[in-house]
């Protein structure tokens, strides 16, 4: 089982050794913990893949500490560094043209590498440990519910990794925003997260398309982005969403509200005391994780309204819940 490591300084020197020989372990972020191995290096990289039993068409997310960090593993742009400088350090992720150095198994084949300079203190503190990039694709069982908390990674993974480091609960709750420039005249926005469609167009003073790319028409061929697969984040318990009139339930089903006010039954349970959506964000995992073990039949999840941060919410939702 793995050992759980804290903020002490001998514990982050003991993790960043261990990385930089090639093992794996889970990290916190601002976002979900990820599990983390050395990005430029063939043996770490399988790992991570091998223990999530991820397909290697879907790319890794690779995680560096400042700038120049950015800049050993990728050609950037004064688009890039224009939208890299609002929103870094934080939950957002660029598509950038890779350099030599990265290896084609963690970006799925192409050209291009997805990269971000996260926030957490703890992460930042290993990665300034560490001469080397950290691929951390969230540390779960590869379409299941991602990890907010320690005990989490240690129920899905942790008889297969060394180490958990232990950040507490991850404050933002859901994965990264990801966002293409490649291609200046037309940005693309792949995934929604934490940093909405607004304030991205708002940065770059020009609107952004929504990629609406359907995931697995081509099994062969890697994808852009993580965060693609029509089906993700998904718990083993039949999911369903539904928004305005209550859904008709059986015996042996709940329901997850946005709301605790709207909670009126034994078996119904909220996402917010008062339908805030950062707690909404930070508590959905979380929520799932807990009534995944319960043994209902179904989960009927109430999605929220709007644009920015609702939206990112309902996107992983859906994926949640879409078919098998």
């Amino acid at each position: 089982m793995a050992r759980i490591l804290h903020s002490d300084p001998a514990h982050l020197d003991l993790l960043a050794h261990h990385l930089a020989a090639g093992g794996i372990a889970a990290v916190p972020t601002e976002t979900v913990y990820g599990l983390a191995g050395h990005a430029l290096e063939a043996v770490p990289v399988a790992k991570i893949f091998s223990v999530k039993g991820r397909p290697r068409r879907n790319p890794l997310i690779v995680h560096v500490s400042d700038w120049e960090g950015v800049e050993a593993i990728a050609h950037v742009t004064d688009l890039d560094r224009m939208v890299g400088e609002r929103f870094w350090p934080g939950p957002l992720t660029l598509i950038l043209k890779k350099k030599s150095t990265v290896p084609a198994s963690v970006t799925a084949g192409l050209d291009t590498v997805a990269v971000r300079i996260p926030s957490h203190p703890l992460v930042r503190a290993l990665l300034r440990r560490c001469s080397f990039p950290l691929a951390a694709p969230s540390a779960n069982p590869f379409g299941y519910i991602s990890p907010t908390r320690p005990e989490h990674v240690e129920t899905a993974l942790g008889p297969s990794i060394d180490y958990i480091l232990d950040g507490g609960i991850c404050e933002g709750g859901i994965e990264s925003t990801i966002v293409s420039l490649l291609d200046p005249d037309e940005p693309k926005l792949l995934r929604q997260g934490a940093i909405g469609l607004e304030s991205l167009e708002e940065t770059i003073g020009q609107s952004i398309r929504l990629s609406t790319d359907a995931p697995g028409e081509k099994p062969t061929r890697g994808l852009l982005s993580p965060g693609l697969m029509e089906r993700h984040y998904s718990p083993h318990t039949l999911l369903r969403t539904f928004r305005g009139s209550l859904p008709k339930t059986g015996k042996g089903d709940a329901i997850v509200f946005l709301n605790a006010a709207s909670c009126r039954g034994a078996h119904h349970f909220a996402l917010s005391a008062t339908g805030q959506l950062e707690e909404v964000a930070r508590n959905l995992y979380d929520r799932l994780y807990r009534l995944d073990e319960k043994g209902y039949g179904t989960l009927f999840l109430e999605v929220p309204e709007g644009d920015g941060l609702a939206a990112a919410i309902r996107d992983r939702m859906g994926r949640a819940s879409a078919s098998p």
